[in-house]
């Protein structure tokens, strides 16, 4: 079922290994140039253009652009208790996971009279968008507003798309997550033009919203199709984004010990998410390669969106991966930075050490990545498209800034002057000296 990359006898540099791995082919330069006058509509017409646009994708003009507070209380008493218990308990785990990210404002005496005070501080308002398209959501308002909430930003506005089956409202579980989470800006808006609507706010239209149906924000996080992370590459510098996050890939570095059924179980579990994603095997025993193969033809059968499955599982992006050894197995993950890498083998946690690229890593035989998807306390808006070798998944360090506060007394200053005027005229800037100087002579 999946395509076969044999490296076994191979030898190649990094670049070389990089442009044999499978990869989904995405030009989010071209979707930059769909997106762009789209984007000039909701920046000059605000809430008339996400109208109009939203009847032309969505196949429905939602009334309420910004979901009343009535409803989100509806789908918070909608929900089952089953459905409910889990979105609650996903919530604490991430609360705990990411609290644990927070860094601690420090005082550093650099010389006697000299301090610098490092200070970590939240932006003020965020926009988080989660997905519609072919699956629900609400684990992703979990995962973008959680970090949010826990790096302690005081405004929070979340969007996602408006759906014809619930009149121009998002799904109501998306609805009730937000409930649950206290947010209470909700917008049905979708794709592309939500990240405009953050970027740079949307004036209301008369009679339907408010003067103002949305200020701007100063960060935008979540994941999208590609139409989203080229509208999150067209505006950063207005605001700060988290990453281009893309369709899911997953690898899995597994040798002979591990059970083929739970490396096919976990493949397919990413197929699912969208004909385009991505799964890939590292391996260097054929004999579990075909293992694998089997089950998955039978689990691929089997499973409800089959079709969706199957495409993804035989596209170019995904495949078996063939080495010689697990060294090799090694270097190819690092090359191949997984958004989602999984460490099946005899020595999964001391393997796993020796991972530098992947956005998360879950390591042995009891880890798939869907417990990363919902429960287990780490956050799965990950970076993908190979870019987890210079990015993080999304933490509490996307929602606050590093500031530096300087204070040195007059004394420390004086020490100071002589080797600071000496810099200051070998790049032939004495005003710089000048200015301490000028507090010395007074």
């Amino acid at each position: 079922m999946l395509q076969r990359i044999d490296l076994r006898g191979v030898q190649t540099t990094r670049s070389e290994l990089a442009s044999r791995l499978p990869r989904a082919a995405l030009n989010v330069e071209k979707a930059m140039d769909i997106i762009a006058p789209l984007l000039e509509d909701v920046r000059t017409r605000g809430a008339a253009a996400l109208r109009d646009i939203a009847e032309q994708f969505d196949k429905v003009r939602p009334e309420h652009l910004r979901v009343p507070a009535a409803e989100l209380k509806k789908a918070a008493e909608g929900l089952s208790p089953e459905l409910r218990e889990a979105l609650e308990i996903s919530i604490a785990h991430n609360r705990a996971g990411h609290t644990a990210q927070l860094p601690e404002d420090r005082i550093t005496e650099v010389m006697p009279g000299g301090f610098v005070r490092q200070r970590w501080i939240p932006v003020e308002r965020v926009g988080l968008y989660v997905p519609g398209g072919l699956a629900v959501y609400p684990s992703s308002v979990i995962m973008n507003a959680v970090a949010a909430q826990v790096a302690g930003v005081a405004q929070i506005a979340l969007a996602s798309p408006p759906q014809a089956a619930f009149g121009g409202l998002p799904h109501p579980t998306i609805l009730a997550a937000c409930y649950l989470l206290g947010i209470d800006e909700v917008f049905a808006v979708g794709g592309a033009q939500a990240i405009g609507m953050f970027a740079y706010g949307a004036a209301g239209e008369p009679a339907l919203d408010p003067q103002v149906l949305c200020e701007p924000v100063d960060v935008v996080t979540g994941p999208g199709n590609i139409f989203v992370a080229a509208a999150k590459r067209s505006v950063r510098g207005v605001v700060g984004i988290d990453a281009e996050a893309g369709t899911t890939e997953i690898a899995i570095v597994a040798d002979d010990s591990a059970n083929p059924e739970y490396v096919a179980a976990d493949l397919l579990s990413q197929a699912e998410h969208d004909p385009a994603a991505a799964s890939v095997l590292i391996t260097d025993s054929e004999d579990l390669a075909d293992r694998v193969d089997a089950a998955l033809t039978v689990r691929a059968a089997a499973t409800k969106h089959s079709e969706r499955v199957h495409t993804a599982l035989t596209g170019p992006q995904s495949g078996v991966v063939l080495v010689d050894d697990l060294d090799a197995a090694i270097a190819v993950a690092n090359a191949y930075a997984a958004e989602h890498l999984e460490i099946q083998t005899a020595n999964a946690h001391e393997d796993a050490q020796r991972i530098r690229n992947a956005g998360a890593i879950f390591v042995g035989p009891y880890n798939p990545v869907p417990l990363g998807d919902y429960m287990a306390g780490s956050n799965h808006v990950l970076p993908t498209g190979g870019t987890a070798t210079f990015a993080s998944g999304l933490n509490v360090h996307a929602f606050i800034k590093s500031v530096q506060e300087i204070e040195y007394s007059h004394d420390a200053l004086v020490r100071m002057y002589g080797p600071l005027r000496a810099l200051a005229v070998d790049e032939d800037l004495p005003a710089h000296a000048e200015a301490v100087k000028a507090r010395l002579d007074s």
